[in-house]
């Protein structure tokens, strides 16, 4: 039976690198996948899932307005798939993540989502909010903190890296924008104290 899955963490804990040994998995067996990521991240190319590892594969995107559902169904119409891999999760709209929980459902293709949980600000993004309510499992893939504890927090650092509390919710950036930190460092890097919240 075919499942929506969510694999969520920081920044820096795989989640490319773990779509696309999934896929390749697939492909060893002779089964084809379908890979999609967001057309406006394009830090490993136009098109194309990398991996900080440096591995990588070519890629349909998907943008804001965009129905997942017939992009899915077309796919699905010109070749067999055996699983659908989407990178960068958290840029779906909600009532893209629907069109994936129907494709799942009405299509009976499962559908592997890998993305962001929380943005800078320590909240969630609105297709990984969406996620969370929809998918039949979850998982949590770890990275973690400096100082050795799990990191559920990401930080935004400017070019001096300084520490960055408002702005955009997205902005498209690597580890020279982004650091994973556990709660407690988060924290104490944007400046919250017991006495803010």
């Amino acid at each position: 039976m075919a499942k929506l899955y969510f694999q969520y963490s920081t920044m820096n804990a795989g989640k490319s690198t773990l779509l696309l040994q999934a896929s390749h998995n697939y492909g060893e067996r002779g089964m084809q996948s379908y890979l999609i990521t967001a057309k406006l991240d394009n830090r490993a190319g136009d098109a194309r899932i990398g991996s900080r590892i440096g591995i990588g594969e070519r890629a349909d995107t998907f943008e804001a307005g965009e129905d997942l559902f017939a992009k899915i169904k077309a796919r699905l119409d010109a070749a067999p798939c055996a699983c659908v891999f989407i990178d960068e999760a958290q840029f779906l709209e909600p009532e893209q993540v629907w069109q994936l929980a129907r494709a799942v459902d009405d299509l009976g293709v499962p559908i592997m989502c890998y993305g962001l949980r929380v943005d800078f600000q320590g909240k969630l993004f609105p297709g990984s909010a969406e996620l969370l309510a929809l998918a039949d499992e979850m998982r949590e893939v770890r990275t973690i903190c400096h100082c050795g504890k799990k990191a559920t927090m990401v930080v935004r650092q400017d070019d001096s890296g300084n520490v960055l509390t408002a702005g955009d919710q997205v902005q498209i950036g690597g580890n020279e924008t982004y650091v994973s930190l556990c709660r407690r460092h988060w924290r104490e890097a944007v400046g919250d104290t017991p006495a803010d919240r």
